[in-house]
Order: structure tokens, then C-alpha cells, then sequence
């Protein structure tokens, strides 16, 4: 039997008025379909005398959201989204896009095209393409400048950050505000109004611009845009095409499009966007399974780890007991969650009553007890596996039947917490980065033991919380921190090999990490996991911490701090790396930037290839995901495993063996093969 293919778009009219629906799921995505229905419809009107005007408007929650980018690196099928729009503008009958939910990348230059927009107050407008590391390859850089202003255009597709129908009506993008529940009875009267008045055309809009704006936005975003191609390719697109015609522009648009789309940053910002939809999916388990309801969560300390914790839950809504030995310690603890709540407020990012709101869901107790009737309990203490089994052992005697039993530990055995309790299938490592509130990764370690609906749970709650989650195995510092101790060691040991703390920092700062390995422990605390004893100096670490350099927040560590933490080399430090040095007598040499790539890098991914070999992260693409949200991998790099991929597997395995390290058997079988990661 012959299936009959049915387009996105439908056509109805309304008097002399042709409306063009698109209804394409989940978000109208610009597809081949919808952009030949799209066409097919411009055409009708163009051949139907009786059609004096044309609305185009999107079913469901949603204008056109952006092009499918399933379709890249794909053979494009016609008409392109550049062909389009050009068909939409040169119609010589009003074309009034009616705009509801988001209008972005694709859709917010059909709408650019369209000689008229109105919108719903609820609706957005952007260009968010940098995000991919591309730029708005349908006219956006072009029209936008001449519809909007040079300024807004500069924000818009530089940026990537959507604005609201408000703000684009405010700069001229949005000709008038339709009611929120009568947008296309509104923009049918829009455009009877509009019957018969000469198409106003965006390409023959003149740019007016004072050159100056482009330097002065060059430097208020140098810190956003360091180390990305796109936005600065977007600046030069923009500045350099300015006062040319529009079809000049186009083509310097057009060409700047593909070199980007090409090039290595693109292909790692589009990994990412994709690892990080993949990562959500659990091998092995249905998607349909049954999860754990969860209505109240209990969290065990108040420190730093468990205020920030508890906050993400109370932001999303869900009731919070919050447990603590010491009155002092819970009052000190509640009042920071107050404090971050009522800074966030004064930004403007929250209203004076969700404050109230999310302190109102905050319960603190001193019994242990009330932890009875939550429904997942985190236990964020001090990382000493005798503390966490005992209060595993607690836990299992008063919590519910069915209550998931959490650890946020960074390090430790899983399977070990589980076995102290009578119900190892409840329990599984929820494993935040400091600060818990702000940072968006969260590693899910699932035990030997922890059962499907217990993992599956975890997973979709993490996603209610706005955490990016990953799932990891039990082994010694899970994902990330398993990777971050060849790093460590390595840097530490090129100090005493003749390197400098800063040189090693500043070869990472310059790979587009925020902050290298020995900045990374000045802010974390040198003092973090120090054994306590100043008269025990086995190491350079040892040194610094007897001597009270704990890093920042002691205004010294391997580096001296101002009182605006701003760091400065310290001769204190070098002295006593030259002491450890003479001490051990180890051989200098002079250290390049290629070897401290190779020993602090490439040890990284050697690492990465046995935690896939031993399944402790489902893909490679998982390990990505940990680094770039949790540890600060420059994201145009697209992770630790997918620039191993650009910089070429071989020469991994070459600068490994330089250094004598032993390379992971997976790292060498897929660099024999000509292989990749992802």
C-alpha cells in the first residue's frame, strides 16, 4: 500500500488573507518539508490573484524554532533556507510572519524576510547559531543590521542570547504586539491593514553605523569570545559588509557560513550539543520504566556541598530537610542559602517572593529522624568513608521502604556505602561539583547493585533540577577526577623537572581552560586532603601547607593573592620548589609547551580510553560532557576524547611513548586502525 506523504504546511484563507501553518514537532525545525511548503505556498500566492497578502504562523508551542541540524553535513535539499527567504521577501504582496513561542536561528530570518512581524508579548527572538560555532546563514548578518541596527544585529548573532518580543519590537525588529491568545486574528487584521501599501523589503534597508561599535563590543565581550572563531568571523562579517549592498554582503555571509561549518570548532560545538542529549540515555534500561516519585528530598550537612544542593531543589520546587549535628552549623548553613537567594534577587534574576518561596519549602532540623518521609536522601558530609558508612548504616534503619539513599562523594567506593546498608539497590553516588547551585554537571554512579528504577529516577530528576547528568561506574574518582589525577601528577612532577607552576598554568589558560592545575588548587585549597601533620614534608604540597599556603584563602599558595585575589608569582614558592629539587636531585631540562600538553593532556584521553574499556562511562562522548560542564574544557575543543580525535589518535599514542607512559590498549587499538572516539 502507497503511503501518502503529508507536508508540515497547510494552507486556509481568510478572506483575501493566505495563511501558511507549519506543524512540524517538537519545535517547527526548518526541514526540507517545511521549507518546500513553505515555497510551494509563496508561489501559490504568487500565481492566485485574489491572494492579496500572506501570514505565516506555526502550530504548537512554537514559531520556527532554528534549521534541522540533522541535515548538517548532509547534501542540502532544495530550496535551501537562503533560497527561501529570498522567495518569501521578493513576494510582491505583504508577507506578516505571526510570531509565538521562539523565533530563532532559521526562523527569526524568515521572519527578517517577511516584510512584516508581530509577535505575542510571551515571544523571543534570536540568532543563536554561535552556539554552534557558525553564524546565521540565511541573511541574518545582513538583514538584521538593517531592520534593527548594527548594535542589536552585534548582539543578537555574536552573542546567540534570544531577547523578548518587547526588547525587538523596542529596536524595530517587531512591528507590533498581538494579544497573547489572539495572534493570528491579529495578524490577519495586520495585514488587511497592510493591502495594497508598496512590500517594505529588509535587503533595501541602508546600514547606518559609527565605526567605532564595533571595537568598543570587540572589548566589552574579549573574555566571553576568547579562544572562538564564530563570533569574531560574525564582527568582521558585519563591520566589513556594512556599507556594501545587500547582495554583496550575502555572499561574504555565505562564504563565512561555510567556513565555519568546516571547520574543526563547529564540528566540536555540534558534539557537544549532541554527547549532551545522548548522555541523558541509559544503556540497558527502557525509557518507559517506572520511575521512584519524588516529593521530598532530605540533605545530610549544611556546609558548602549540601546549602548548595539543597538550593537546587528548593529553586525547582521540592520541599528540603536539611539535617545538621550543631545548631551553629545549621543556622550558618541556612543563612548562606538565604544570602546566595537574596544576591541572585538583587541581580534582577529573581523576584523578592521566590525567594520567600524557596526558603519556605527549607526545612532545618537537628533530628535525624525527620529524614523518615523524604523520598531521596544525599548525604553531603566530610569525604572519610568510616563517617558516610555510618551514616548510611543510620539511614537504612529509619528511611522509608523505597527511598533512594544518595552519596556525594568525589572519590569514593560506591559499592562499599551500599553495603552498609540492608538495601544496596537503593543507594547510588550523586556526585555535585562545587559550587552545587551554580555548576551543571552532576555524575550519577551507578553501583553494582543500584537498581534500574533507582538509576532511570536519578537521571530525570537531575533534569528537573536543570543539571546536565552523566552516568558513571564505581571506580576510584568516577569520571572526571579519575582523569584529573594524571594531570595533577604530571604538572607536579614537571616542577621539580625544572617547569614553573605559572609556565604550566599558562600553557592550559592558553588552551582555553579557565584556569590551570596549579591556579585550580590555590582556589580549591592546597590544603584539601593534606594529611594535618606540618612536621611530615614528603612533598612540595606538604611544604606549602605547613607554611599555611592554602591558596586563596589564605592570599597564598603557589601563587601570592592580593586582597583582590589576583595572583602574582611567589619567590617563596620557587624557593622551596629549589629545595625540593636539590632534595631529590632529580635531572633538569628545559620544558616546552608541547611537553606539558603531552604529560597533562594526552595522559588525560590515556585515561579517558580505560574508563571506556572498563564501561565505566557508557561513551565517549559521556566523558566530553563530565569535562566540559564540570572541570571547564574549552567547549569549541568539544572535550578531552573528540580533540583527541582532531589532534589524531597516533600522535597521542607518539607522545605518550615519548614520555615512557604506558598506553591504554584501546588508545593504540583504535590509533592502529585509523579509528576515532566518537
Amino acid at each position: 500500500m502507497e503511503t501518502i506523504m503529508t507536508s508540515p504546511i497547510t494552507t486556509s484563507r481568510q478572506g483575501d488573507v493566505l495563511i501558511l501553518t507549519s506543524d512540524n514537532p517538537p519545535v517547527n525545525a526548518l526541514g526540507a518539508a517545511v521549507r518546500q511548503g513553505l515555497a510551494a505556498g509563496i508561489e501559490e500566492a504568487r500565481n492566485d490573484a485574489s491572494i492579496k497578502a500572506v501570514v505565516i504562523t506555526c502550530a504548537g508551542k512554537t514559531f520556527f524554532a532554528g534549521a534541522d541540524i540533522t541535515e548538517f553535513g548532509k547534501p542540502m535539499q532544495e530550496p535551501s533556507l537562503p533560497v527561501l527567504v529570498d522567495q518569501i521577501e521578493a513576494l510582491d504582496k505583504p508577507v506578516i510572519a505571526a510570531v509565538h513561542g521562539t523565533a530563532l536561528g532559521g526562523g527569526c530570518e524568515v521572519a527578517l524576510a517577511s516584510h512584516y512581524r508581530i509577535a505575542v508579548p510571551s515571544a523571543k527572538f534570536g540568532l543563536p547559531e554561535v552556539k554552534l560555532g557558525i553564524l546565521p546563514g540565511a541573511g541574518g548578518t545582513q538583514r538584521m543590521p538593517r531592520v534593527a541596527g548594527v548594535e542589536f544585529a552585534l548582539e543578537l548573532a555574536a552573542k546567540g542570547d534570544p531577547v523578548s518580543a518587547k526588547q525587538a519590537q523596542d529596536a524595530g525588529l517587531v512591528d507590533r504586539l498581538a494579544g497573547e491568545d489572539s495572534l493570528l486574528a491579529d495578524a490577519v487584521a495586520f495585514a488587511n491593514e497592510v493591502v495594497g501599501k508598496p512590500v517594505p523589503r529588509s535587503s533595501e534597508k541602508p546600514v547606518t553605523v559609527d565605526p567605532a561599535v564595533f571595537d568598543v563590543f570587540r572589548k566589552t565581550n574579549a573574555k566571553r569570545f576568547r579562544g572562538y572563531e564564530a563570533p569574531e568571523t560574525i564582527i568582521a562579517l558585519i563591520e566589513q559588509t556594512a556599507g556594501k549592498p545587500y547582495a554583496e554582503g550575502v555572499q561574504a555571509e555565505r562564504m563565512g557560513f561555510m567556513k565555519l561549518i568546516m571547520g574543526t570548532q563547529s564540528a566540536a560545538l555540534r558534539h557537544i550539543f549532541f554527547a549532551e542529549r545522548k548522555a541523558s540515555k541509559i544503556d540497558g534500561v527502557a525509557e518507559d520504566i517506572k520511575l521512584r516519585d519524588i516529593k521530598r528530598v532530605g540533605v545530610i550537612g549544611a556546609g558548602t556541598m549540601g546549602g548548595g544542593i539543597s538550593m537546587n531543589f528548593l529553586s525547582a520546587g521540592i520541599p528540603v530537610t536539611i539535617v545538621e549535628m550543631q545548631q551553629e552549623a545549621l543556622d550558618r548553613g541556612t543563612g548562606t542559602i538565604r544570602k546566595n537567594y537574596e544576591a541572585t534577587a538583587a541581580k534582577g534574576r529573581m523576584k523578592p517572593e521566590q525567594v520567600e518561596q524557596a526558603m519556605g519549602l527549607l526545612n532545618p532540623t537537628l533530628d535525624f529522624d525527620a529524614l523518615a518521609d523524604c523520598d531521596l536522601i544525599i548525604e553531603a558530609v566530610y569525604e572519610e568513608m568510616s563517617v558516610k558508612k555510618d551514616i548510611f548504616g543510620k539511614l537504612d534503619k529509619i528511611a522509608k521502604q523505597g527511598a533512594i539513599l544518595a552519596s556525594n562523594t568525589s572519590y569514593l567506593d560506591i559499592n562499599e556505602i551500599a553495603a552498609s546498608t540492608s538495601r544496596p539497590q537503593d543507594v547510588l553516588g550523586l556526585h555535585f561539583f562545587s559550587p552545587a547551585n551554580v555548576m551543571k554537571l552532576l555524575e550519577v554512579v551507578r553501583g553494582d547493585k543500584t537498581a534500574d528504577d533507582v538509576l532511570a529516577t536519578a537521571m530525570a530528576i537531575a533534569k528537573k533540577i536543570k543539571k546536565v547528568a552523566v552516568v558513571a561506574g564505581v571506580c576510584y574518582g568516577f569520571i572526571g577526577n579519575r582523569m584529573l589525577i594524571p594531570r595533577q601528577m604530571e604538572a607536579m612532577k614537571m616542577l621539580h623537572e625544572g617547569a614553573t607552576p605559572e609556565q604550566v598554568d599558562k600553557v592550559h589558560v592558553a588552551f582555553g581552560m579557565p584556569m590551570g592545575p596549579f591556579q585550580m588548587s590555590d582556589l580549591a585549597g592546597v590544603d584539601i586532603g593534606w594529611h594535618r601533620d606540618p612536621t611530615r614534608i614528603e612533598n612540595i604540597r606538604d611544604a606549602l601547607a605547613a607554611e599555611g599556603r592554602w591558596g586563596q584563602k589564605k592570599s597564598a599558595g603557589f601563587y601570592d593573592y592580593d586582597d583582590k585575589r589576583q595572583p602574582s608569582n611567589s619567590p617563596r614558592v620557587a624557593e622551596i620548589i629549589e629545595e625540593f629539587r636539590k632534595k631529590t636531585g632529580t635531572p633538569q631540562h628545559e620544558i616546552t609547551d608541547e611537553e606539558i600538553v603531552e604529560r597533562t593532556l594526552y595522559t588525560m584521553v590515556n585515561e579517558g580510553a580505560l574508563i571506556l574499556a572498563e564501561g565505566k562511562a557508557q561513551r565517549a562522548s559521556d566523558i566530553d560532557v563530565v569535562w566540559i560542564y564540570g572541570y571547564g574544557w574549552p567547549v569549541y575543543r568539544g572535550g578531552p576524547m573528540f580533540w583527541a580525535d582532531t589532534v589524531g589518535l597516533k600522535k597521542i599514542v607518539e607522545g605518550l611513548e615519548k614520555h615512557g607512559f604506558k598506553v591504554a590498549p584501546l588508545l593504540r587499538e583504535k590509533a592502529e586502525k585509523g579509528e576515532r572516539f566518537n
